[in-house]
């Protein structure tokens, strides 16, 4: 068994108006907690960092508080809030909504994201999951009829 606090993280990786925070828990895993800022962009404050038109990043996670709208690179779109377990491909750009900082879990992203392009992780988009974001609900549907 390993377990880490992310109140105590192995690394944090800082960025403008957000951060990242780290644990490594052996192996191939590692989790991540993300606080964004209101007023907080990808494309602003995370791209020049990535150096990538979008974010190429998979993420598997959980929303804890404040809300995250996400654009796909297709133009498909939706909003994530608070019990929100969510799925998101690469190739999107995403953004604060409100003025409470968005917090949120991320459990497959955490190894990448917010880190310079390099050799290392140029490649690994293919082997990634490619499609549309999916967003589920604990308690519901994201998008009432």
């Amino acid at each position: 068994m390993q377990g880490k606090s992310l109140d105590s993280p192995d690394e944090v990786r800082s960025f403008e108006k957000g951060r990242m925070d780290v644990v490594n828990l052996g192996g191939d895993v590692v989790a991540g907690r993300a606080v964004f800022e209101p007023g907080w962009r990808w494309s602003e404050h995370v791209k020049p960092v990535a150096g990538t038109d979008s974010c190429q990043v998979a993420h598997v996670g959980y929303v804890l508080s404040g809300r995250l709208h996400v654009r796909m690179d297709d133009g498909s779109e939706g909003e994530l809030g608070p019990g929100d377990a969510m799925t998101i491909p690469p190739g999107h750009d995403a953004w604060t909504v409100g003025d409470e900082p968005c917090t949120m879990l991320d459990f497959s992203g955490a190894e990448r994201y917010a880190r310079e392009k390099t050799a290392a992780t140029s490649g690994t988009r293919e082997r990634e999951q490619k499609g549309k974001v999916s967003f589920d609900k604990i308690k519901g549907p994201l998008f009432p009829a």
